[in-house]
């Protein structure tokens, strides 16, 4: 065997090369509501912050790319009361160019990693959003996008589970 032949042969025995490129990134859609304000209430007061992640991945017109959204919605309110503080929506998006991902696995690819490509730059939006809204800027918690992803498998499965019971 030639090393020629045996190069090509090793090259075809291995998977292909992941490429993934961040094209761009926006907002597709933010809210801040600052309640506080509104109400013309003012003081110290400690914020209890709860937030929802949903992820959502969609393919585009264009070959290997790909659009990744992140939408979070915060609410704050103050510690020990009903009163809410602050409301965050925001949808962030990505736009990647993503080749070389064995299509059983472009799914947690686009929903796992993908977010975790925007996850910083979302983190600053909403630390910049809440400091200029008059409260301590929000430093959001990491999130485990494998975690998260494996929940909503779990709820799928025991969706269709209940669904086929019925």
């Amino acid at each position: 065997m030639t090393e020629e032949t045996a190069a090509e042969n090793k090259a075809a025995s291995q998977p292909p090369q992941v490429q993934m490129r961040v094209l761009g990134q926006f907002i597709r859609d933010m809210s801040f509501e600052n309640v506080m304000a509104q109400k013309g209430v003012s003081g110290e007061v400690q914020p209890e912050i709860t937030v929802q992640v949903n992820l959502d991945a969609k393919k585009r017109q264009a070959e290997h790319q790909y659009e990744v959204s992140i939408k979070l919605n915060l609410k704050s309110k103050a510690k020990g009361m009903e009163d809410v503080l602050f409301l965050l929506e925001i949808d962030y998006c990505g736009l990647f160019h993503v080749e070389g991902v064995p299509e059983d696995q472009l799914h947690p690819f686009l929903l796992i990693e993908c977010p975790r490509m925007l996850f910083p730059f979302l983190r600053r939006i909403v630390s910049d959003i809440t400091r200029d809204g008059g409260y301590p800027p929000v430093n959001l918690d990491t999130i485990d996008f494998v975690q998260l992803y494996r929940n909503e498998l779990l709820r799928r499965q025991a969706a269709q589970a209940q669904k086929s019971e019925a």
